[in-house]
Order: structure tokens, then C-alpha cells, then sequence
């Protein structure tokens, strides 16, 4: 049953460059990891600062494994640096 995790953070416009170098950081990372199927990251028409990324994964074992690794908290750290409003992840089955 492959899985899709929907992933919500602000991007305050000052730190809006910054962040999407991480993200591709991120996203690049990953790509390496097994499972891992494919993204897509979306910003809110009407509020530009919300973001929306839809993360496809084999299974949510490997979703797992990537979110506790620390290739990806150190990404995640950066990132919550930058932001004032918790990172927030769904979790979905299809």
C-alpha cells in the first residue's frame, strides 16, 4: 500500500530563498531514499506563505525511516530556524 504524506509549513517571505534551497536539499535527499516515489510542493493562491508538499512513499515504514533520520532532522532543524509555525504532517493510505 504505498502512502502519501501531506506536509504544511508557513514561508515567512524573508526567509522564503533560504528555505527553498533547503527544500530542494531535502527533496534531493529524499530521492536517495528507498521507497521514496515522488513529491510535489504547492503554494496557496490566496495566502502565498502557506505551502503545501505531497510526499509518495512505498510504504509507511519508508516514510518512517526517512523522518527520523538524521539527514532529515538536520534539515528539519534548519528549517525551523527559519519559520515561527510548527512543521505539520498527515499521513494518507491510498
Amino acid at each position: 500500500m504505498t502512502i502519501k504524506v501531506l506536509i504544511k509549513r508557513n514561508i515567512p517571505k524573508t526567509a522564503s530563498n533560504e528555505l527553498n534551497l533547503i527544500f530542494m536539499e531535502m527533496r534531493s535527499a529524499a530521492m536517495k531514499q528507498p521507497g521514496y516515489i515522488g513529491g510535489e510542493t504547492l503554494r496557496r493562491v490566496d495566502v502565498p506563505e502557506k505551502s503545501l508538499i505531497i510526499s509518495r512513499w512505498q510504504t509507511l515504514d519508508d516514510w518512517t525511516r526517512w523522518l527520523v533520520s538524521d539527514e532529515r532532522k538536520q534539515c528539519q532543524d534548519r528549517i525551523d530556524a527559519l519559520v515561527d509555525i510548527e512543521t505539520k504532517y498527515e499521513v494518507y493510505e491510498n
